[in-house]
C-alpha cells in the first residue's frame, strides 16, 4: 500500500506531460501544415480536387447535384453546403475538414480501445495518427479522404457497440454516406453484417442488421435512382473498369511519374455514351491486354509495383512539395527549402515508424479475435487485394492507416509497460519468435516504402 502510493502521483505527472508534449506538438504539427499551404501563396488545386471545387461551384449556381460518373456526390456536395453558409472559400472547407480530422483521431482512439488495446495504446495510435503534417495536409485539400474516412471510422465505432436499433441505424447511414464520398465501400459493406451475429439467439439481431441495411439504402437510394433514370442501372459512380486499366498499364513504383490517370480519362469517356458502352469497351482493352502478357506475367507485373505505390514513403503531401518533376514532384506548394527538407523529413520519419512498430504490432499481436477484429482483418485484405489490381496513389492508403496506427500503438506501449516494468502487456507478445517475425514484416515494409525510386532508377542521368 505505501509502496504502491507514490507511483500514483508519478503516473499522473507521466501522464499531464505526455498530454502537454502531444498538445505542443499537435500545435506545431498544424503550424507546419498550414503555413506551407498559405504562407508563401496559397497552394493551387490540382486533379480532382479542381473537379470537386468546380462540382460544388456550379451546384451552388444552380447546376446538377450529380453531374458525373466518374465522382461520387458527397464531396462537392459538401462543399456547396459550407460554402452556402460561410461563403465560397476553400478555407471554409478547411476548417469543416480539419474537425473531421481531429474526430477521426477520437475515433481511432474508442475503436482501438474495442479492438482490445489498453488506453496507452488507443492513446498512441491517436497520436501517430494526428502529428504527422502529412495526414493533418488531407484536412486542408479537397479530395474527400478525411470525410469518407471520419464516415468509416464513426460506423466501426457504432458498429462495436452492442446492437441497438438507433446505432445500427446511424451506423447504416453512415456508410452510405461513406459510398456517397468514395466508392471504396461499395463491394465491401455486406461484410458489416457480421457485426451483427449472434451465436446465441442469433433471431435477436436480425432487426438491427435490417435497420442498417435499410438506413444504407435511404441515404444512397437518390443516387442510384438517378444512376437508373439517366443510364438504365442502379449506380453511384463507377470508375471501377477505368481504374483497373489505368492500374494494369501504370509503369512506376511512385505515383506522379508520367501519370497517365488524367490523360486515360478522356478517353474513357469518349469510348461510349454511357457507362455500360465505355466499361464495355475498356474490359474488352483489358481481356486484349491479359491475353498478350498472360494472367501469370500480369500479376506478376503488378505485384512487382502496386504495394510500392500503396505503401510509398512519397505521400500526397511529399508529392506537391517542390521537387524534381522525374520523381513525382508536382511542386504546388511555393515552401521554401527549410520548410520542404523539414516536412519531407517529419513525412519519412513518423511513415517508417509507423509502418515498422505496425509491422511489430501485428506480428505480437495475441489477443483472441472478435467479431470487429474479423471485420478489420477482412476490410485490410479487402484493401491490399483490390488495390493489387486498379490504380493505386499513396493517397489509398489512408483508410488503412488508421490499424497501421493501431498496432504501431499496441507495440509502443508494450514496449514503455515493459521498460516501466508495468507487468500487463495486454494484447501484445514481445517473444523472439513474433519479434523475428514482425522484423521481417518491417523490413519488407520500409523496403516498399523508400526503395521504388531506386528500383525505378528515377531522375538517373
Amino acid at each position: 500500500m505505501n509502496a504502491a502510493a507514490p507511483a500514483r502521483p508519478r503516473e499522473a505527472r507521466r501522464r499531464r506531460l505526455a498530454a502537454a508534449l502531444f498538445v505542443l506538438l499537435f500545435a506545431v504539427s498544424q503550424a507546419l501544415a498550414w503555413a506551407a499551404y498559405y504562407a508563401w501563396g496559397a497552394k493551387r488545386l490540382i486533379g480532382d480536387e479542381a473537379t470537386y471545387q468546380d462540382t460544388a461551384l456550379a451546384i451552388l449556381a444552380g447546376g446538377a447535384w450529380m453531374p458525373s460518373t466518374i465522382w461520387p456526390p458527397l464531396q462537392p456536395l459538401l462543399l456547396a453546403a459550407t460554402y452556402a453558409i460561410a461563403g465560397a472559400h476553400v478555407l471554409a472547407a478547411q476548417l469543416v475538414q480539419t474537425l473531421l480530422f481531429l474526430l477521426c483521431g477520437a475515433l481511432l482512439r474508442d475503436l482501438w480501445r474495442r479492438l482490445g488495446g489498453s488506453v496507452a495504446a488507443a492513446n498512441m495510435a491517436a497520436a501517430l495518427f494526428l502529428l504527422n503534417p502529412a495526414t493533418a495536409s488531407y484536412a486542408l485539400w479537397l479530395w474527400p479522404e478525411i470525410v469518407h474516412l471520419a464516415l468509416l471510422l464513426a460506423a466501426l465505432c457504432l458498429l462495436a457497440r452492442a446492437a441497438s436499433s438507433l446505432r445500427a441505424f446511424a451506423a447504416g447511414a453512415c456508410v452510405g454516406l461513406a459510398i456517397l464520398a468514395k466508392s471504396l465501400l461499395s463491394a465491401f459493406w455486406p461484410v458489416l453484417l457480421l457485426m451483427f451475429w449472434r451465436r446465441r439467439k442469433p433471431y435477436l439481431a436480425w432487426r438491427p442488421a435490417a435497420l442498417f441495411v435499410i438506413a444504407l439504402g435511404l441515404v444512397t437510394a437518390p443516387a442510384l435512382l438517378h444512376g437508373w433514370r439517366e443510364y438504365g442501372r442502379p449506380m453511384i459512380a463507377d470508375s471501377s473498369v477505368y481504374n483497373l486499366w489505368v492500374g494494369l498499364t501504370d509503369r512506376w513504383r511512385s505515383d506522379y511519374v508520367q501519370d497517365m490517370g488524367g490523360a486515360t480519362l478522356p478517353e474513357f469517356l469518349a469510348s461510349g455514351a454511357t457507362p455500360p458502352q465505355r466499361n464495355a469497351a475498356y474490359l474488352d482493352k483489358v481481356r486484349g491486354l491479359v491475353a498478350e502478357r498472360g494472367l501469370a506475367g500480369v500479376l506478376v507485373d503488378q505485384l512487382e509495383r502496386q504495394y510500392f505505390r500503396l505503401f510509398s514513403a512519397k505521400t500526397l503531401l511529399v508529392s506537391q512539395l517542390p521537387g524534381p518533376a522525374c520523381a513525382g514532384h508536382l511542386s504546388v506548394y511555393r515552401t521554401p527549402p527549410w520548410l520542404t527538407r523539414t516536412l519531407t523529413a517529419a513525412n519519412d520519419v513518423l511513415h517508417a515508424l509507423v509502418l515498422a512498430a505496425a509491422a511489430f504490432g501485428l506480428a505480437c499481436w495475441r489477443r483472441r479475435p472478435d467479431r470487429l477484429a474479423l471485420v478489420a482483418a477482412l476490410f485490410l485484405a479487402y484493401q491490399l487485394a483490390l488495390f493489387a489490381l486498379i490504380h493505386v496513389k499513396a493517397r489509398f492508403l489512408l483508410p488503412m492507416l488508421p490499424f497501421l496506427c493501431g498496432f504501431a500503438g499496441s507495440f509502443l506501449a508494450a514496449l514503455r509497460a515493459r521498460r516501466l516494468d508495468a507487468g500487463h502487456l495486454e494484447a501484445i507478445a514481445l517473444t523472439p519468435p513474433r519479434l523475428v517475425l514482425g522484423a521481417a514484416l518491417a523490413a519488407l515494409l520500409l523496403f516498399l516504402a523508400f526503395a521504388g525510386p531506386w528500383l525505378d532508377g528515377l531522375c538517373a542521368a
